[in-house]
């Protein structure tokens, strides 16, 4: 608000028919002139360091003497970063904004309200997984050697109450009983298929019809016990049945499970798994009607999922197409294959780094316009990057992350350019940029290049001081090193370029959002940057974007059925010095 009404007032006072008026009652000698020109010229120079001159500098005037590093006929520069996030096999993980249709706010609503309060909804686990379930389970994993775990199951399990007793039971958490197999076989890639299998369940893509229990176990028990399928695996191609894809639970990683558990892992995260399947099923089919949320989650699977590719590659055709330089974070071999292959492998060349891991499949990824800068990425010097860390730290920065190429513009500058994805707490995020500056300067070759460094920095308004990293303390980093922002040298706290909440239909129940809390209990923050040297560039405007029509709605959860990331893109205009 305070640099609205200081625009206000300076765009008042600066009105030359206010200074210049002939008729004017008040008569400005020379000093009064001078004295107001001076403090404009400082309230413009406080605008541009503090991060607000891009809203009100948007073509610099040749005529004017502090514009004398800028040729007239220099080049302006195009750059855009987005996270486009890695795809979400579950669409009901996150809030998202659905305005379109009332029965998802109302439905995630329920859910929310079953889990916070279920009152005569608690029922015992054996009203919704019944003995008949477990007894045909029993006979299943007997028949593939697994030890019997009835006594689990009578003990311990079947007279738990859904939500109280085994939904939001943080011991059951701990031990990772429902969330470890949920993660192996919640959706699986099989080899030759573009299309995965997923687990008969609620919270992945899966298109079975889910509308009573019954219809559910049937598939739930053929797809564990029977489907044999081919997967790729760093020793090539494998046969394997779900059950075979299960993975012991150790108490050496997980203290909370006992040693009489950890021997009957197996069995036992099953049996616990086919639970949290049912209760979800159960959950969904109570709180609304299968006619309605399998259309739902349908049309959400199909927006969110299926044509999140197609989405991204679509708004970076559309409305950032004619950019110079793009960086992408997060991005799957496939995206990077089907940009190449489509009308942006026409406009971009599309680098991708060396070490591209295929199984994460989160790479950082750097596309220039052939215009501009005709011969493409002249060579990538990530590993010169990695050589720059100090050597007495380590650096939480996995493979895909950090792409660094040079490339020469058309009008024979040459370029660094950078793309990254910061670690969760971004904590990799100043050493990764000090290693960048660190890796040019000491090599001759690289040194009089300029840079331009997009970046997911994974920053926080509100950090948690020592594991996570603060965004002011960022920019005094990356000023510290001669470098500026397309937000200026100092970054606005409540500059969000996220906006995402867990909801209640998700694993990890202790990490989820109320409808009413999403904005306190989400991932609000300042993440993304584009970063460059100040003695080359200056900004002319920067905007962002969680639309996909250049457009930024300030307190709307993100994605959406439009918009397929949970990071906004972020898109600035440079003029290159001199």
């Amino acid at each position: 608000g305070r640099s609205i009404h200081l625009t206000m007032a300076y765009s008042r006072r600066s009105n030359p028919s206010n200074l210049y008026r002939a008729d004017s009652t008040h008569k400005l000698n020379k000093n009064t002139i001078i004295i107001f020109l001076a403090a404009t010229a400082l309230y413009a120079a406080f605008l541009r360091h503090s991060g607000g001159a891009e809203k009100f500098f948007n073509s610099p005037n040749s005529s004017d003497p502090s514009m004398s590093s800028y040729s007239k006929t220099s080049e302006k520069l195009s750059v855009a970063t987005w996270n486009i996030a890695a795809i979400n096999n579950n669409p009901f993980e996150y809030w998202i904004t659905y305005d379109e249709n009332p029965d998802y706010e109302k439905m995630m609503k329920n859910i929310e309200a079953f889990l916070e309060d279920p009152g005569e909804h608690d029922v015992p686990v054996k009203d919704v997984f019944t003995e008949d379930m477990f007894s045909q389970l029993e006979k299943r994993m007997e028949k593939v050697g697994w030890e019997n775990i009835r006594s689990f199951w009578d003990d311990e399990f079947k007279d738990r109450k859904i939500i109280s007793g085994f939904m939001k039971d943080p011991e059951l958490g701990s031990k990772r009983l429902a969330s470890m197999p949920d993660r192996i076989t919640n959706t699986i890639n099989v080899a030759n298929s573009a299309e995965p299998v997923c687990r008969p369940t609620v919270i992945n893509m899966y298109e079975g019809d889910l509308g009573t229990l019954e219809k559910w176990w049937n598939e739930w028990e053929k797809f564990m016990f029977d489907r044999k399928l081919t997967i790729s695996t760093k020793d090539g191609k494998v046969s394997q049945i779900p059950y075979e894809m299960l993975q012991p639970i150790k108490k050496a990683k997980y203290p909370a499970i006992t040693e009489v558990e950890e021997a009957v892992s197996l069995p036992l995260q099953t049996m616990c798994g086919a639970i949290f399947d049912a209760i979800l099923v159960h959950m969904m089919n109570t709180v609304s009607k299968p006619n309605i949320w399998q259309p739902l989650k349908k049309t959400m699977v199909e927006n969110l999922n299926k044509q999140k590719v197609p989405h991204t590659l679509q708004i970076l055709n559309k409305e950032y197409g004619d950019s110079d330089i793009i960086t992408l974070q997060e991005v799957s071999a496939s995206l990077i294959e089907k940009a190449m292959g489509g009308p942006l492998g026409k406009k971009f060349w599309v680098s991708a780094p060396s070490d591209l891991d295929a199984v994460r499949d989160q790479n950082s990824v750097i596309m220039l316009s052939k215009k501009t800068f005709p011969k493409g990425a002249a060579e990538e010097i990530t590993e010169k990057v990695y050589k720059a860390f100090p050597e007495d730290k380590d650096i939480p920065v996995a493979k895909g992350d950090i792409n660094a190429i040079t490339a020469i513009h058309k009008t024979g500058s040459k370029f660094v350019i950078a793309s990254f994805h910061g670690d969760t707490n971004g904590l990799a995020t100043i050493p990764v940029n000090n290693a960048i500056v660190k890796a040019m300067s000491i090599d001759s070759d690289l040194s009089d290049h300029k840079l331009i460094f997009g970046l997911d920095a994974n920053t926080y308004e509100n950090a948690i001081p020592g594991k996570q990293q603060d965004v002011m303390e960022w920019g005094e980093s990356y000023v510290e090193n001669g470098q500026s922002s397309c937000w200026g040298d100092i970054p606005q706290k409540g500059n969000y370029t996220t906006y995402n909440a867990r909801t209640y239909l998700q694993p990890q129940l202790n990490k989820a959002c109320k409808s009413s809390e999403k904005r306190s209990c989400g991932d609000v923050n300042p993440k993304d940057f584009i970063i460059f040297n100040k003695e080359h560039f200056d900004v002319l405007d920067t905007w962002k974007d969680n639309t996909g029509k250049k457009k930024y709605i300030e307190d709307m959860a993100f994605p959406t059925l439009d918009f397929p990331s949970d990071h906004g893109i972020l898109a600035t205009t440079l003029l290159m010095k001199k």
